[in-house]
């Protein structure tokens, strides 16, 4: 990890937290076959599925908190960059008023040259042609002294300020440097772990290949069981909450029109903020259907592929509402809610290090980009189990 690498923040925890389950099927698929693989290495000292399994399990987690860290180094570098470039050219600007002041003070150094610096005395009179011209010399001499001293006080002035802005750049030069070499890190850390994960997958036999699509199908049914319990208990929720709204409408009009109008514009503000908040998560997912089938690409942020976090701000930079580019700053852009209040638009997030996260669609199910290899898809938030859910951020 750099050094400068901004910490991770830490979020409401709605579900425990176990080893990662692996994000696609035939990562999935290697943790099942270790349950009846035999755990000890086979004769030719080739990995056993379960070395396989958490080797690879580990290298996908590593590779998508890499990728995190390589989007944060990609907004920092940039950022940065455009200072600095800033910061230039203000120098440059400064650069020429300051030759500008110079140049002028060549000029009055000339004219004091012609003209003479000694103040004048009765000889200059006695040579003068006329009581005229010697006013009008002294009067120029004055005029000339002036503006030196202005000019002077001009050049101290901009060269102090030149020097400050170049010492400002040259910092933010070094800065940029630094931000630059964590990108490059980042980018070959994520390509060293997805390396060492294809190679250990390609380890696997054909017989063992074989049977992970039908491994991977009831994975997939188990989790689109989960989805739907949620769902039903979504529901349950939703008309439970529905019938003591009505309920407590009713006793407050039978209890006089001054508590009427009270609970009236109660429930208004209620329903304008998530009428809102509806609309603009239909924008959402509006816009997130539209990516469904584009390829996960670490880094990227559209429009023909992305990343998780980068599907999440762009679906979301749709609707109007700006978000950090990162999970871990994504995570702490709203308000925390729980899995059974969770709304279509809400933000779902994975693993102790909040290194995945998707866009909720009702009935236990959300949009987004999985991984490496894969395509934007619509798929159960339990698609690694339960208890890899962090937490719901509702953004807006």
């Amino acid at each position: 990890m750099a050094p400068h690498r901004k910490p991770r923040p830490s979020g409401t925890r709605i579900a425990g937290i176990r080893t990662p389950a692996l994000a696609t099927a035939a990562l999935t698929s290697v943790a099942l076959l270790s349950q009846t693989a035999n755990a000890a290495p086979s004769a030719d000292n080739k990995p056993s599925i379960e070395e396989v399994e958490k080797k690879v399990n580990d290298l996908y987690r590593q590779a998508e908190s890499a990728t995190e860290r390589y989007d944060a180094a990609t907004e920092k570098t940039a950022t940065e960059r455009k200072h600095v470039d800033t910061l230039l050219d203000d120098v440059a600007k400064r650069t020429q008023k300051l030759n500008e002041a110079r140049d002028e003070l060549g000029t009055f150094a000339a004219a004091q040259y012609r003209t003479g610096a000694a103040a004048p005395d009765t000889a200059t009179f006695l040579l003068a042609d006329t009581p005229q011209d010697y006013f009008d010399q002294t009067q120029l001499m004055s005029r000339l002294t002036s503006r030196q001293k202005e000019a002077v006080d001009q050049y101290i002035t901009a060269q102090a300020s030149t020097m400050k802005k170049r010492q400002e750049a040259s910092r933010s030069l070094q800065s940029l440097t630094k931000s630059q070499e964590t990108l490059k890190s980042s980018k070959a850390d994520v390509q060293q772990k997805l390396s060492e994960a294809r190679q250990l997958l390609s380890q696997l036999t054909a017989e063992q290949k074989a049977r992970l699509a039908a491994i991977e199908k009831q994975k997939q049914e188990e989790a689109q069981r989960q989805a739907a319990e949620l769902a039903r208990r979504q529901a349950a929720q939703q008309k439970s909450s529905s019938g003591t709204t009505s309920g407590s409408s009713s006793s407050s009009g039978s209890s006089g029109s001054s508590g009427s109008s009270s609970s009236s514009g109660s429930s208004g503000t209620s329903t304008g903020t998530d009428s809102s908040y509806a609309t603009k998560a239909a924008k959402v997912l509006a816009f997130a259907r539209a990516q469904i089938g584009k390829p996960y690409v670490w880094g990227a942020t559209g429009p023909g592929s992305y990343d998780c976090s980068g599907l999440t701000q762009a679906a979301w930079s749709a609707a109007g509402v700006t978000l950090p580019r990162t999970t871990y700053d994504q995570v702490n852009a709203g308000t925390t809610v729980s899995l059974t209040d969770a709304q279509p638009g809400d933000l779902i997030f994975f693993y102790d290090d909040i290194s995945h996260v998707g866009i909720y669609i009702g009935n236990g199910m959300m949009i987004h980009a999985p991984k490496p290899g894969a395509y934007v898809r619509e798929e159960s938030i339990y698609y690694g189990g339960a208890s890899i859910i962090h937490s719901v951020v509702r953004p807006a």
